[in-house]
C-alpha cells in the first residue's frame, strides 16, 4: 500500500476512535411508545417525565402532592400495593423537613435479601421542574417495573421500590427510610438513578463501605449493553462531598449499591431549564439500558453479602465493554512497565536507533507543548471572563456555550503540539522524540499507583506506547495503520475526561482539557511523526480553534434558548421596621435594574444567605414597607438545674411560608438541642467531631423547610450564664405573586438564579431569651 494511503487510513482510524469514544458508549436510538410490552420503552418512560415535570414540585409546593399522587396511581395501576412514609427528618447539617416517601414491594419466591430501586421525586427548590433531576429516574423505574411485570418473569428476591422525598433539601427522605422503616433492614443491594445535567452518558458510580470487587464482578456479570464507568471516577467520587440518597443508605444502613447519573448540559441542573424538552431521550434510553439487565439479574442473585476486602481497577472500552483487575496488580504492572521501558531504550541504544542526547532534546517540545497548552488555555479563559463578565452569572461555572470552549481548548492544544513538534521533527527522529512522552506517562502512572490508585490503569496506554516504540526501533518505515490501532487505548481511556472534568467542575479547569489533549496527542506521535504536513495540521487545528472561539462568541449572550439567571429578594426586618431589596447578581438587567438605582439608599448586606457556590448578596438597598405578618414566637423557661437552664420555644408562621432559618453565635454550644422532638447526629472528620448544635462550626443552627406551615418546636438547654440572641429568617417563594410588591414577571430571556434563596419574601426577627 502506498505511503500516502497509509497516512490517510491511519488518520481515519484516529478520527474514528475519537468519534467512537464519544458516540459509541450509549444508545443512539430510542424505543417507541408501541414497543413490546415486556421491553423498556424510552418514550413510555418519557411520558412519565412529561407528566411529572410540568412545574416545580419541591417539598411544600402545590405541585408536590400532585406528583406524589401521580406516582402512587401509576404503581397501583400495575397492581402494586403502595404506602407512604411521612415523618420529620433532621439531618446532621441541621436541615429539618417532613418528607413523604413513596414505598412499594413486589414479592419474590425466596426469603433472602431484597433489591431496592431508588430515586427521588422532589425537584430542586424553587424554580426547577426537575425533568432530569429526578423525573428521569422516576420515569425509568416506573417503566422498568412495568416491563418487568409484563414479562411475567418469576423471580426469587423481593423488589422494593422507594421514591424518596426531600432529597434536594438534605437527603431527608432517604434518612427517614433507612432509620425508621422496617424494610430497610431487608435490602441487600440498591440501584439509584440520578442526574446533574440533562444529557450525555449515564455514569455508574459505586457506594460501598468495603472493597468494590464483588460489586464490580456482579455488575459485569449482569452485562449491561453500554457500561460507562471507571475506577478513577470512583476514587475521586469517594473523596468529594457529592452525596446522594444512596450515600445515606451506605453510611447509616451499610447498604451497597450503584448510582447511575448523567452530567452533560450541566447548565440545566437545578434551573428552570430542566424541562422535558431539554432532557436527551438517548440519555433516558441509557438509564433504561442499565435498569433492565440489572433488574433481571439481581432479582435472582443472592444479595446477602457484597462485602470484600479487595478493590478492583476497572474501566470501559469499546467491544470489551469492561476491563477489570485487582489493585494488587498496580505496582507489578508499574514495575513491569518501567523494566520494559528500560529494556526497549537499551535495545534502541544497542541497535543505534536511539541516542541519549536526542532523547534528552525530546523533553523540550514535550514541556513546551504541555506548559503552552495548559497556560494559554488558562489565560484564554481568564480573558473570556474579562470580556464576557456575564459568564460569572452562571452559578454552575459551566456556560451555555461551554462545549465550544472545551472543543476550542482541545484544538488549541493540538495546534500547539503539531506546531511545536514540527519544529523539532527531522527525518528518522520520531522514535527519539517519543521517549520523553513515554517517560512522562510512566511518571503519571507511578503517581496514580501510589496516590490515586483508581487511576492506575493509566499504565495501560503506556504498554501500547512501549510496543509502538519497539516497532519504531525495529523498523525504519513501520506500518502506520498498526501504530494508529495501538494508539486507540489512549484515546478511549483519556478522551472522556477532557469533556467530563470541565462540565462537572466548571470551565475554570478548562486548562485540564488542554493538558489531557496534549498528553494523548503525544501518545499518537508515533503516527504523526511520519506525517510530513504537520505544519498544515497545526494550521487547520488553530483555524478550527479560532472558528470554535468565534462560534462561542455568537453564543455568549442570553436569549430565550439561553436565559440569563437573575435574582431578587425582599427582606423585612420586623425589629427595626425596615425593608430591603437584595440581589446576588453582579450584572443588573432590565428586570433587576429598576430596584437598584444609583440614588437608592444602600444598606448593609445580609451575610447569612449563601449558596452551594458561595454566592452572597452583591447589592442591598432600601425598599418600601409592606404589610407582613411576623411569626408568632413563644419562649418558656423550663427551669434551672445545676447551672443548666432549659427552654422550650415555639415558632409558628402567620403567613404561608416555605422555609425558616435560625442563627446563633457559633461560640454558643448547647448542652442539648431537639427540634420537633429530633436530635441531630454528629459530623466526624479526621481532626474533630462537630455537631450542628453542640460543637458548632457555623452560626447557622438549622434550616426548616415547612410543609403546611407546620409549627417549629425547639427544646434546648445551655449554661445559665449564656443567653444568646437568635436570628430568625422566615421565607416564602412568592415574591412575584405578592400583590403589595407588584414585581413584574420575568421576560422569556430570564430565569431565577439557582442554588440561592431567590424570588423570596423574607421576614427577619430577632429572638431574645431575656
Amino acid at each position: 500500500m502506498a505511503k500516502s494511503a497509509h497516512i490517510i487510513f491511519s488518520f481515519l482510524i484516529i478520527v474514528a476512535g475519537v468519534f467512537w469514544g464519544f458516540y459509541g458508549t450509549m444508545p443512539q436510538e430510542i424505543s417507541p411508545a408501541n414497543a413490546p410490552e415486556d421491553e423498556f420503552s424510552t418514550m413510555r418512560a418519557f411520558a412519565h417525565v412529561e407528566a411529572i415535570a410540568q412545574q416545580p414540585h419541591y417539598v411544600g409546593s402545590p405541585a408536590h402532592s400532585r406528583v406524589r399522587n401521580y406516582i402512587v396511581s401509576d404503581l397501583q395501576e400495575m397492581g402494586i400495593l403502595v404506602h407512604t412514609q411521612e415523618t420529620y427528618s433532621l439531618n446532621k447539617s441541621g436541615t429539618l423537613t417532613r418528607p413523604q416517601n413513596i414505598i412499594a414491594r413486589i414479592e419474590g419466591s425466596g426469603a433472602g435479601k431484597s433489591l431496592l430501586l431508588l430515586t427521588h421525586y422532589d425537584s430542586a427548590v424553587h424554580s426547577s421542574p426537575g425533568a432530569s433531576d429526578a423525573a428521569s429516574g422516576v420515569g425509568t423505574i416506573l417503566e422498568g417495573i412495568r416491563a418487568f411485570l409484563a414479562s411475567e418473569k418469576e423471580h426469587i428476591n423481593d423488589i422494593i421500590i422507594v421514591f424518596t422525598d426531600g432529597e434536594e433539601l438534605g437527603l431527608n427522605g432517604a434518612e427517614a427510610f433507612v432509620n425508621d422503616h422496617e424494610w430497610a433492614e431487608d435490602i441487600g443491594l440498591a440501584l439509584n438513578f440520578e442526574s446533574r445535567g440533562s444529557g450525555g452518558n449515564s455514569f455508574m458510580l459505586l457506594e460501598t463501605n468495603s472493597g468494590n470487587k464483588k460489586l464490580i464482578q456482579e455488575f459485569i456479570a449482569a452485562n449491561p449493553d453500554y457500561p460507562v464507568t471507571n475506577s478513577l471516577a470512583y476514587s475521586v467520587y469517594k473523596m468529594l462531598p457529592n452525596d446522594t440518597d444512596l450515600t445515606v443508605l451506605r453510611e447509616q444502613g451499610n447498604i451497597n449499591g450503584f448510582n447511575f447519573a448523567f452530567i452533560d448540559d450541566h447548565f440545566d441542573y437545578h434551573t428552570a431549564t430542566d424541562t422535558p424538552k431539554n432532557l436527551d431521550k438517548e440519555t433516558l434510553a441509557h438509564q433504561g439500558s442499565y435498569l433492565m439487565p440489572l433488574l433481571r439479574y439481581f432479582s435472582d442473585r443472592p444479595l446477602e453479602n457484597f462485602e470484600s476486602a479487595d478493590d478492583l481497577i476497572y474501566f470501559n472500552v469499546p467491544v470489551l465493554k469492561m476491563v477489570q483487575y485487582p489493585f494488587s496488580w498496580n505496582i507489578p504492572l508499574l514495575v513491569l512497565a518501567i523494566l520494559l521501558f528500560v529494556g526497549v531504550i537499551t535495545y534502541g541504544f544497542l541497535k543505534k536507533r536511539l541516542r541519549f542526547m536526542n532523547i534528552l532534546r525530546g523533553f523540550i517540545p514535550m514541556l513546551i507543548s504541555l506548559v503552552g497548552a495548559g497556560l494559554l488555555t488558562f489565560l484564554l479563559w481568564q480573558f473570556c471572563l474579562l470580556i464576557y463578565p456575564q459568564y460569572r452569572e452562571m452559578e454552575h461555572g459551566f456556560t451555555y456555550n461551554g462545549y465550544f470552549y472545551i472543543a476550542a481548548a482541545i484544538f488549541l492544544s493540538l495546534a500547539i503540539c503539531f506546531g511545536v513538534y514540527r519544529k523539532f521533527q527531522k527525518p528518522d527522529n520520531t522514535r527519539q522524540l517519543f521517549v520523553a512522552p513515554l517517560f512522562l506517562w510512566i511518571l503519571i502512572s507511578a503517581g496514580a499507583a501510589f496516590y490515586l490508585k483508581g487511576a492506575a490503569y493509566f499504565v495501560i496506554p503506556v504498554y501500547f506506547g512501549l510496543l509502538q516504540l519497539f516497532i519504531l526501533v525495529q523498523q525504519k518505515q513501520p506500518n502506520l495503520i498498526l501504530l494508529a490501532l495501538l494508539s486507540l487505548p489512549a484515546i478511549f481511556i483519556v478522551l472522556p475526561f477532557m469533556v467530563t472534568f470541565p462540565v462537572a467542575l466548571g470551565l475554570k479547569i478548562l486548562f485540564v482539557s488542554a493538558v489531557l489533549a496534549a498528553l494523548v496527542w503525544m501518545l499518537l506521535w508515533p503516527v504523526f511523526g511520519f506525517y510530513r504536513r504537520n505544519q498544515t495540521l497545526a494550521f487547520f487545528s488553530f483555524l478550527t480553534f479560532f472558528i470554535l472561539f468565534v462560534l462561542a462568541h455568537f453564543q455568549s449572550g442570553f436569549n430565550e434558548e439561553r436565559p440569563k439567571p437573575n435574582s431578587l429578594v425582599y427582606i423585612y426586618d420586623s425589629n427595626v421596621q425596615q425593608a430591603s431589596w437584595n440581589t446576588y447578581d453582579e450584572i443588573l438587567d432590565s428586570w433587576t435594574a429598576s430596584y437598584f438605582h444609583e440614588d437608592s439608599e444602600e444598606l448593609e448586606k445580609e451575610a447569612v444567605f449563601s449558596s452551594k457556590y458561595n454566592s452572597g448578596f452583591t447589592r442591598s438597598v432600601k425598599a418600601p414597607l409592606i404589610d407582613l405578618a411576623a411569626p408568632f414566637v413563644e419562649i418558656v423557661n423550663e427551669g434551672n438545674l445545676e447551672g443548666i437552664t432549659s427552654y422550650s420555644v415555639k415558632i409558628a408562621p402567620n403567613r404561608n411560608i416555605n422555609r425558616m432559618e435560625l442563627f446563633a453565635d457559633k461560640n454558643v454550644n448547647f448542652e442539648d438541642f431537639r427540634v420537633n422532638g429530633l436530635e441531630a447526629k454528629s459530623v466526624s472528620s479526621e481532626d474533630e467531631t462537630y455537631h450542628v448544635f453542640k460543637n458548632r462550626w457555623t452560626d447557622r443552627l438549622l434550616t426548616y423547610y415547612a410543609v403546611n406551615n407546620d409549627t417549629l418546636r425547639l427544646e434546648f438547654s445551655l449554661k445559665s450564664a449564656l443567653k444568646p440572641d437568635f436570628l430568625l429568617y422566615e421565607a416564602s417563594h412568592n415574591l412575584t405573586e405578592n400583590p403589595q410588591l407588584n414585581v413584574a414577571p420575568r421576560t422569556a430571556e430570564m430565569i431565577p438564579r439557582p442554588f440561592v434563596l431567590n424570588d423570596a419574601v423574607v421576614v427577619k426577627k430577632r429572638i431574645s431569651l431575656e
